[in-house]
């Protein structure tokens, strides 16, 4: 008996002191009058970004935190620190950036949901963020093994993390019911970022960011800033002071020994739209190439979403080589081989070395080569991605 008494009292001290750390977590949520948590499927760590440097550059003290392709607070000060974790991703750890960003003296906190299987949007958002302001980006066909089957279920996953009691924008359209409904029901206003103001973004609006940035995230922001009565060339001016995700489109140019090899990042994106959009915007940009060159970084973790791109989608093989790299490779090849795609496409690069990488692609590139990355960003892709930057005349 004596044994069940004292589990039952460390139980209890347990369960207490997790209290306290709750209402002292909360504590500091209030001392941070402006939360805004930005989820999605894509354009999660840019959105967040931009609204922190419009913020910033509006008088709002903002700290951000993103989880994109490498985990990083952005200070007030536009200083980025590296997330520490010990024993790998866990949403707990918002729990430290609330602390960090009070510490800080930010009046404003931008925080990327990192939660993935669908109950982790809830528990993110009520115990952890309490958001004044919600963003979800978009609802794509992504991680379907854990959010699906289909994009309406991943539509219907985002939406756990909608607010009570406070305003969602989303750049959102197919499934723009399903979170209405979510709204609803948590007595949250909706606002949605409508085709029209997204191509009412100019092309010179869009000139002064010094990476590739997407017009819908800009029209979502500029949706947001609104709310904080800033005004549309100001809160632009403030977002071409962001500093990109690691992982954001981005193009460099490669003279090589006299030929000119055209690198374009669209690693981040790993679901078949996304991944299409940016090929077709490469193709379409870089249409006077003599060659185009296709990679997939691919990961033999993540064999729903390599099916995916196979599946989903044959643009792909419109290129005149495809080089299959990262552990997912052999699995891409054969399941493209069960569609009828013949093994010449392919070369397969069993290295993971950035260096080798790049011979195997200067083998089969011509005069004039556009090369698109694509699939994964982790591992072997943001390794050639830096290797591609390091070696570019050119940057764009």
């Amino acid at each position: 008996m004596l044994g069940i008494d004292i589990l039952a009292i460390l139980a209890g001290g347990l369960a207490g002191l997790g209290l306290v750390e709750r209402a002292a977590h909360f504590r500091n949520l209030s001392r941070v009058p402006i939360r805004i948590h930005v989820s999605g499927t894509r354009g999660k760590s840019s959105v967040t970004r931009l609204i922190a440097a419009a913020l910033n550059d509006a008088g709002i003290p903002a700290a951000a935190k993103t989880t994109g392709t490498l985990a990083r607070m952005i200070m007030p000060d536009f200083r980025e620190i590296p997330v520490y974790r010990p024993t790998g991703a866990n949403i707990i750890e918002q729990k430290r950036i609330v602390d960090a960003a009070v510490e800080a003296g930010a009046k404003a906190l931008v925080v990327e949901c990192m939660a993935l299987q669908p109950y982790l949007h809830w528990v993110a958002e009520r115990m952890l963020v309490r958001a004044t302001h919600g963003v979800i980006t978009n609802a794509r066909p992504d991680h379907l093994d854990v959010m699906g089957p289909t994009d309406a279920d991943v539509a219907r996953a985002l939406a756990g993390m909608v607010p009570v009691g406070g305003v969602l924008y989303t750049a959102e359209q197919k499934h723009l019911d399903v979170l209405k409904e979510a709204c609803d029901d948590r007595k949250t206003r909706l606002v949605a970022t409508t085709a029209e103001e997204i191509e009412a973004v100019s092309d010179m609006e869009m000139s002064g960011f010094s990476y590739t940035e997407h017009k819908e995230n800009v029209a979502l922001v500029l949706k947001l800033t609104e709310e904080f009565k800033i005004p549309r060339q100001a809160a632009i001016k403030g977002m071409w002071k962001a500093n990109p995700d690691p992982g954001a489109l981005s193009e460099h140019v490669v003279h090589f020994f006299g030929r000119r090899i055209v690198f374009v990042n669209g690693f981040a994106a790993n679901d078949p739209h996304s991944t299409e959009r940016i090929w077709r915007y490469a193709r379409k940009r870089y249409h006077d190439v003599d060659r185009v060159v296709g990679i997939f970084n691919l990961r033999a973790d993540r064999p729903s979403r390599t099916a995916q791109l196979v599946r989903d989608g044959d643009y792909w093989r419109e290129a005149d080589k495809v080089v299959l790299i990262g552990t997912g490779a052999y699995l891409f090849a054969r399941l493209a081989a069960n569609l009828g795609v013949g093994p010449e496409l392919f070369v397969q690069v069993e290295s993971s070395g950035a260096d080798e990488i790049f011979e195997r692609v200067l083998e089969v590139c011509g005069r004039s080569t556009l090369v698109v990355g694509m699939g994964n960003i982790g591992g072997p892709g943001l390794d050639l991605v830096r290797y591609f930057k390091n070696r570019s005349l050119e940057v764009r």
